[in-house]
């Protein structure tokens, strides 16, 4: 098996995110592998498609706050240092490939709830991150049927 030297976990911070985080761990002890945490926030005004004549300034900054919170309690969790913990703006699968290069990572961890059909054509993250990925991706089962 390869030894991975630069991991990058991408979490969305919900209770599945433990799972993908000690998967991770598990696979960097005893190689020395570097740790980083990404989470991805999504712009509101994707969700609501841009065309709302509202300002969503407040609300995308104070989930950026409390995302903050939840990303350095989580790296305090799994001794993975500020410098390592990433929080971007934007589409998750394409900026988790832009920060897995900049930084060099040879595998990005992320969680899947092994979606299909209909679901997996609407949008999964995993998915996504799979394709495009220059470098390899561990996608590990989460959700109630994992």
């Amino acid at each position: 098996m390869s030894h991975y030297k630069k991991l990058i976990i991408a979490v969305d911070l919900s209770e599945d995110s433990a799972k993908v985080a000690e998967c991770a761990r598990n696979l960097a002890a005893g190689s020395d592998a570097e740790l980083h945490l990404i989470h991805v926030i999504e712009p509101l005004s994707f969700a609501y498609g841009g065309d709302i004549p509202m300002d969503f300034s407040g609300i995308q900054d104070e989930i950026h706050q409390q995302a903050v919170q939840q990303l350095t309690r989580f790296g305090e969790i799994y001794h993975i240092g500020p410098e390592r913990q990433h929080i971007v703006l934007g589409r998750p699968e394409v900026e988790i490939h832009s920060k897995a290069k900049e930084i060099g990572a040879d595998l990005i961890v992320v969680g899947s709830h092994g979606r299909y059909g209909l679901a997996l054509l609407m949008g999964s993250t995993a998915n996504g991150v799979l394709h495009g990925a220059n470098c390899d991706v561990l996608a590990v089962r989460v959700g109630s049927n994992s």
